[in-house]
């Protein structure tokens, strides 16, 4: 990293702030520019402060730079906001590159000690198959396991009538592989190309293809790799059954399973217990999440493919691994495109300024903390803050309760609004997609469009630093004649840039977008 540093001082390169090699203040980096500001805000002229995610940037997707991994060699202190927000090549820059003398802080699991209010993130997802995704369930923190180790689970057998094929659609309809048995499973390079790997304590999506109708099984192995460095802890393996266009009971019966759980409607997910180094099941016919699935024996339950899951092979070059276009196969859905790799927790705490003022109390006692010569500086300066973001909290709260119930209902570019929604009475009627970084389907824009029609929503929100991937909110409000307005998620841009702006910005432009009386709302 010095050599980084050095290397970047004689280039002489333009860009952002950089944080120096002098202690004359306390140097600070963040993830965020949000947080930033928080920072900055509560350090006054007694800190440095830089932020890893530049302005308009988005943190689900960023990849720190040179730069950015210098600034954190130098940085006394480091806040990120994580819950999984950031992206985790963010994270990992900033844990593999911190001093072992620098203080780490993760604003949004630890500000529930003053009094942050913590909501589940919630993923409603209507279909009429089982949703079956992958899992590493646990933080794994008694075998060394931290928020930049990965857990890999692998494929290692299979067997059935036909490929198993796991597979994600990202942007534009991409597609990747993830686990496929047509071509056997490579244990001389570690199963490399059937492997998939999630942070500890994470959930992901995928879809599940078979090529022909019948009992399958999956053999998964599981292993968590605690750094780059360490030799990989094994957790286990367990072999997963599957009735693909045929009866599950029967087929259970046929793989020798003693009176399963048949899975074939809400949410499972094939899960690795990161803790108790196993693997099962976690299922809720429900659809819910983590926090309501209860745990079964990989053998406890058989996954059902029914024949209404029968479909064809898309077009294009993106589907030729699964066979020629056109050709049937049976598919569980992946429900949410895009990689969404995720925790339980809804992220995005500050658009809900009660969690600001709890964020703004951390970082208060993590600079006195850091440093205590300066304590009364740090403490006064949050005093002043706290009183400003009380009175500000006051001022949106009333712009948005003047808003009639019955047209409180917000549109916006992706799930990153709940806390907002939670916090000021208002209603998450719909997103384009749960995750930025991804295209939405035909059938998010038909679903985006019923929502619209139906509550006759004025007008729909959407993220500045989002616009250029975002043509399908602004299609679909073209399409029906209404506005778009803009509000602030994730990032700030060159005309808010600070976070009580942000606020302001968000609260004036809902309340003018969705009031009826308002010119032009209509």
């Amino acid at each position: 990293m010095l050599l980084i540093a050095a290397a970047l001082a004689v280039t002489g390169c333009a860009g952002p702030p950089s944080l120096a090699a002098d202690r004359d203040r306390l140097r600070v980096v963040t993830t965020t520019g949000i947080l930033r500001d928080l920072v900055r805000n509560v350090g006054g002229d007694r800190v440095d402060v830089v932020s890893l995610v530049p302005d308009r940037a988005d943190p689900h997707a960023y990849e720190p730079t040179l730069r950015d991994a210098r600034n954190v060699v130098y940085a006394d202190v480091a806040f990120s906001n994580y819950a999984m927000l950031e992206e985790q090549a963010v994270i990992k820059t900033l844990d593999a590159n911190l001093r072992d003398d620098a203080v780490s802080v993760s604003l949004a699991e630890e500000a529930v000690k003053y009094a942050a209010e913590i909501i589940p993130l919630v993923e409603d997802v209507s279909l009429d198959t089982v949703w079956l995704g992958l899992r590493a369930h646990g933080r794994g923190e008694a075998r060394g396991a931290t928020r930049t180790s990965a857990v890999e689970l692998s494929a290692v057998a299979a067997s059935g009538p036909g490929a198993i094929v796991a597979y994600l659609t990202g942007s534009f309809g991409s597609t990747e592989r993830y686990i496929d048995s047509s071509d056997g499973f490579n244990a001389a390079d570690g199963y490399r190309d059937d492997t998939v790997t999630l942070p500890a304590d994470a959930h992901t999506h995928l879809s599940w293809a078979f090529t022909e109708p019948g009992v399958y099984t999956l053999t998964l192995r599981a292993r968590l790799q605690v750094d780059d460095t360490a030799k990989p802890v094994d957790l286990g393996e367990a072999t997963y059954t599957f009735a693909v266009g045929v009866d599950p009971h029967q087929a259970a019966t046929d793989a020798g399973l003693v009176d399963p759980v048949v899975l074939d409607r809400g949410h499972a997910d094939l899960t690795v217990d990161v803790d108790a180094a196993s693997l099962g099941v976690r299922y809720d016919p429900s659809g819910g999440g983590d926090h309501t699935q209860r745990t079964l024996p990989a053998d406890g339950a058989i996954v059902e493919v029914p024949a209404k899951a029968r479909t064809e092979i898309p077009a294009g070059e993106d589907f030729r691994f699964l066979g020629r276009p056109g050709q049937p196969i049976y598919q569980l859905a992946q429900a949410v495109l895009g990689k969404h790799v995720h925790g339980e927790i809804d992220p995005h705490l500050w658009q809900d300024v009660r969690n600001a003022l709890a964020y703004v109390q951390l970082i208060r006692d993590t600079l006195i903390g850091a440093d205590p010569a300066h304590a009364r500086d740090y403490a006064e300066n949050a005093r002043r803050y706290l009183a400003e973001l009380d009175a500000v909290d006051a001022e949106v709260r009333a712009q948005y309760d003047s808003i009639p119930p019955g047209d409180r209902h917000l549109v916006t570019t992706h799930d990153a609004f709940g806390y907002l929604a939670h916090a000021y009475g208002l209603d998450v009627a719909g997103f384009v997609t749960p995750n930025p970084a991804v295209e939405p389907s035909l059938a998010d824009r038909r679903r985006l469009a019923d929502t619209i029609r139906t509550l006759h929503v004025p007008a729909v929100f959407l993220e500045p630093n989002l616009a250029a991937r975002s043509s399908t909110l602004t299609d679909v409000a073209d399409d029906l004649g209404i506005r778009v307005c803009p509000i602030y998620g994730d990032a700030f841009t060159d005309t808010v840039t600070t976070y009580v702006q942000l606020v302001r910005a968000n609260a004036e432009s809902v309340r003018s977008c969705l009031t009826p009386s308002d010119e032009g709302s209509r």
